[in-house]
């Protein structure tokens, strides 16, 4: 069994001449850029490839196979856009040989991308899984044709893999689901607290405090989750999402069977019913000054009310939120610390106050977007001297630029982000609120019984 995924890697042909030129002092802030120089640093530094053993070159040869793609992209004027393509290919823990995954790797590049495309395969033995990864110029060194990545390619791919899998006597996903985003793949794979690993860890703490299937659907039912144990697939999602989750592909062993062998490890003394936790040290003023299912003008606060419910405010709490409409947006902390700072410099309290800060730095773009486009024409028609002095005080105007779009991003993002917290708040306390109408019908009824 092997899974497949491919990405383009964008940047500039430039880049790649200067880490050909000085690979050690070439940094890149950009991982997939990272990513892509490390698989032809492996045929040079080949610790991750039995000594370079599992590296092949299809179409160009291992040792210089960069210096050919830039080669390629010269040629034929090809020089923006994607500069590259990356993929991997990996393979079930201990179903395959080091030598088995290279030649599956080897077969499914040349097929898929070895008549017209110069390719890097490297198989990478270096964790529990043997995986294959490919590179390989976006030009064609046949016709200068750019490689066109669309659904039907992506299709393609998994069903070549599963083919030539399949020949080698390896097992082939029966039932694929859609598949991560690369960024939301590499967190999962990191245990940082994607939708997946929050649904994850609720599902194995309802199943160990639950001793039966309907105390463990009403264990996530309580933590907010719609859900359906019918059939012989259990089904569960959260109200901002549309698709339900099998829990068999959160974990292939979580089928209905599994679950009723196995679970209750922690209910030895009764079922457990959840609950949900709150910050114990927000402040009243900013715990009595947010109404649930009102809108707020006011985003500083709903933003401060939010990092106290994630448990970013105080600074060294110890709390940490148990709703799983909160824990996803822990994984975004770098963001919502950004967005704050931001608002706190800029004195914005309010959506007035954000829409002001915008129509200045739109403003301030246009002015010094103006300037630069006078400087490029008086830079064609200057002397040599004068161009080195134009050029420079170009540049600082492009640093100006390039520090206000950042800004405009950040002015965006806050406005975006504080409808997803009013919603995802608001369907926190209405999960409260009907927890507890739950709760008193139930008493109610108890009571009902005990009076008969």
């Amino acid at each position: 069994m092997a899974t497949t995924s491919l990405w383009h890697i964008k940047g500039r042909l430039k880049d790649l001449i200067d880490y050909v030129e000085n690979p050690e002092k070439t940094v890149s802030k950009d991982k997939d850029l990272l990513d892509f120089y490390n698989v032809f640093a492996y045929v040079s530094r080949p610790e991750a490839t039995e000594n370079g053993e599992y590296v092949s070159a299809i179409n160009c040869l291992k040792e210089i196979a960069l210096q050919q793609m830039i080669l390629t992209k010269k040629q034929y004027g090809k020089d923006d856009g994607y500069i590259a393509w990356h993929g991997y290919q990996s393979f079930k823990p201990d179903e395959v040989t080091p030598q088995q995954a290279h030649e599956i790797g080897l077969q499914t590049a040349k097929e898929m991308w070895g008549d017209r495309f110069q390719i890097i395969v490297t198989t990478h033995l270096d964790k529990d899984h043997l995986h294959n990864h490919f590179c390989f110029n976006s030009v064609s060194y046949i016709d200068g044709g750019k490689y066109n990545y669309s659904n039907s390619e992506r299709q393609r791919l998994r069903d070549v893999s599963d083919r030539i899998c399949a020949e080698h006597g390896l097992s082939v996903i029966k039932n694929p689901h859609k598949a991560p985003s690369r960024p939301v793949w590499l967190d999962e794979k990191s245990g940082k607290p994607t939708r997946y690993n929050v649904y994850r860890e609720d599902v194995r703490e309802a199943a160990n405090f639950s001793r039966t299937p309907y105390y463990m659907e009403d264990y996530l039912r309580r933590k907010g989750y719609i859900t359906d144990f019918t059939g012989k697939h259990w089904k569960i999602r959260l109200p901002q999402y549309e698709h339900f989750t099998r829990l068999d592909t959160l974990d292939e062993k979580w089928t209905p069977e599994h679950f009723q062998r196995n679970m209750g490890a922690y209910a030895r003394y009764g079922n457990r019913r959840a609950e949900i936790t709150y910050p114990p040290q927000m402040p009243s003023d900013l715990k009595e000054w947010f109404k649930p299912f009102q809108r707020t003008s006011h985003i500083y606060r709903l933003y401060l009310h939010y990092c106290y419910l994630l448990g970013v405010l105080p600074k060294h709490t110890e709390y940490k939120p148990t709703s799983p409409y909160l824990k996803e947006d822990l994984r975004k902390l770098d963001e919502f610390t950004a967005q704050v700072q931001y608002m706190s410099k800029y004195n914005i309290e309010t959506f007035d106050d954000l829409y002001a800060d915008r129509r200045t730095i739109e403003s301030n773009m246009e002015r010094l977007i103006t300037a630069r486009t006078k400087l490029q024409n008086k830079i064609r028609r200057a002397t040599p001297a004068e161009k080195e002095t134009l050029r420079e005080e170009k540049f600082k105007v492009t640093e100006q630029i390039t520090t206000l779009r950042k800004q405009l991003k950040l002015n965006k993002g806050i406005e975006e982000r504080s409808l997803k917290i009013q919603e995802k708040t608001d369907m926190l306390y209405a999960n409260e609120y009907r927890a507890k109408e739950e709760m008193q019908y139930k008493k109610a009824q108890r009571k009902e019984r005990d009076a008969r």
